[in-house]
């Protein structure tokens, strides 16, 4: 099988193999993921999860966000590299939120919205034209 692209943690002990398309793709300026990325902001891929394999052992951490939503993270054990999150009370949406990076096709992964932006790092620019959200989009 072709598969769309491939990534994998730092250390490689957790790799996953995307199928198709994310459904979107979002940049989220929150203070929660500028400390997950140690940078202005973290790329999220919203992907089904028939339409990734993931291989590797995960370990779990978990939050409750602003919202009132369950944030758990799945992420290595040996380099601590997050891979996904989820909400456990919307599994029956079968969505995962996939901490993307590739070395291959990058482009797959290019944000189509900023949220969070009322957060934001006052010295990053938005790029012009693409849609931005103060907090969580509905």
């Amino acid at each position: 099988m072709s598969y769309l692209v491939e990534g994998a943690c730092q250390c490689g002990q957790v790799s996953y193999k995307l199928n198709k398309p994310p459904i979107a793709v979002f940049a989220c300026h929150c203070i929660e993921c500028q400390k997950l990325s140690t940078a202005p902001f973290s790329v999220t891929a919203i992907v089904r999860t028939e339409d990734i394999d993931i291989d590797g052992e995960l370990k779990e951490w978990g939050r409750l966000a602003e919202s009132g939503n369950k944030n758990v993270a799945k992420f290595c054990p040996d380099c601590g590299n997050r891979v996904y999150h989820y909400n456990p009370d919307e599994l029956s949406t079968l969505k995962l939120k996939l901490k993307a990076s590739s070395e291959e096709d990058h482009s797959v992964f290019e944000p189509q919205a900023h949220v969070w932006v009322s957060e934001k790092q006052d010295w990053y620019q938005v790029p012009e034209g693409v849609p931005t959200y103060d907090k969580q989009p509905s």
